[in-house]
């Protein structure tokens, strides 16, 4: 089957690319200005190559040279710009001087042309300004040469362990699609996994003594999913606990199996000012968004917030996925990353089209 090329602009750590990837397409080049990331991202992609620079300071001729391809080579640009900037007043989002990194994503795809884009946001987008945010964003791409489809997706409903809600956009090349629109995948048939089905193999590490960096299985894999995370990998890497103190042990303790705050006493409710502060994952269900290491959600049975690879299998990163960095750092990668089989299953999608042409 023909491998695709696709260029991941915010790439991150790379869980959308880790997807696509999966999917039997083929990065030729990331980019991401926090080094942390694009070193995880080389680590994992060694033969895509890399850009660690603010995306608004390069060229399109740079993008294209350092991924050693031609615009016509280019299939498809994937990434989630950061939304800080979008607002409505009066005037197109493009042209709003506070979202010059969503007017590079836009640019990109406008110069490049490829068959197809994925961008990615925050489901709240939406909604912004009664829908105009959203519309705005129809609006850029489809003057750009592109049929736009959007789509709020729950990463659990492709076969993630975790209820994170995204919306996409997805645009098909007029030029190339004609008037076609891409269909988003079906969910998935049956029931949802659950954290326990997720990481109750790693239930080995101790509480009280942080395992290496790099350590063995010392359980068997329990269930498909599992089998799934562990395929091709023999070493297992950052599963590495955070050691709290005892009066933060004895609070966590008091918190029950998908429990929160409330299951507190009254006067500790104010001891951490978020609402989603002393969490306890629920064993028997999907888990909630992961955070990026604010240290407020925890373990359904230890009591510890969860190891990065932890994280990760809630992401549904693959085990042989390799974060770099220290832990904190690991954990922020984990948590700002769009989970691989979500990424996966558009993907798949997206490649029937492709196949068509």
């Amino acid at each position: 089957m023909k491998k695709y090329n696709f260029i991941d602009l915010f790439c991150g750590c790379g869980g959308f690319t880790q997807g696509f990837y999966q999917a039997g397409h083929n990065p030729v080049l990331g980019v991401d200005m926090w080094n942390d990331a694009t070193t995880t991202y080389k680590f994992n992609f060694p033969t895509s190559e890399i850009i660690n620079d603010d995306i608004t300071k390069i060229s399109t001729d740079e993008l294209l040279s350092t991924a050693k391809v031609t615009a016509a080579q280019v299939d498809g640009i994937i990434g989630g710009p950061p939304c800080q900037g979008f607002s409505i007043s009066g005037k197109r989002l493009i042209d709003d001087p506070r979202n010059v990194l969503y007017k590079s994503f836009v640019e990109f795809v406008g110069d490049v042309q490829p068959k197809f884009f994925v961008m990615e946001n925050v489901p709240g987008l939406v909604s912004m300004a009664k829908g105009a945010v959203k519309d705005a964003v129809i609006e850029d791409f489809t003057s750009r040469g592109y049929n736009v489809s959007w789509k709020i997706l729950a990463a659990d409903d492709y076969g993630v362990p975790q209820h994170r809600r995204r919306v996409f956009f997805v645009g098909l090349n007029k030029s190339i699609f004609g008037d076609r629109f891409f269909e988003f995948p079906e969910p998935m048939q049956g029931e949802h996994i659950t954290c326990k089905e997720a990481i109750s193999d790693l239930d080995f590490i101790s509480d009280e003594v942080a395992l290496p960096d790099e350590t063995v299985y010392e359980l068997a894999p329990l269930c498909e999913y599992q089998k799934l995370m562990r395929e091709n990998c023999n070493t297992l890497w950052n599963h590495v606990a955070t050691i709290h103190n005892e009066r933060t042990k004895e609070i966590i303790a008091m918190v029950p199996d998908g429990g929160n705050y409330q299951s507190l006493p009254k006067e500790l409710w104010s001891t951490r000012k978020v609402h989603i502060a002393w969490t306890r994952m629920d064993s028997k269900r999907p888990c909630f968004t992961i955070d990026t290491g604010h240290n407020h959600h925890f373990h359904y049975r230890a009591n510890r917030v969860p190891t990065a690879r932890e994280s990760a299998r809630i992401q549904s990163f693959p085990d042989r996925f390799r974060f770099l960095g220290i832990k904190t750092s690991q954990l922020k990668q984990v948590g700002n990353a769009v989970p691989p089989l979500l990424a996966q299953a558009l993907a798949e999608k997206i490649s029937e089209y492709l196949q068509e042409v």
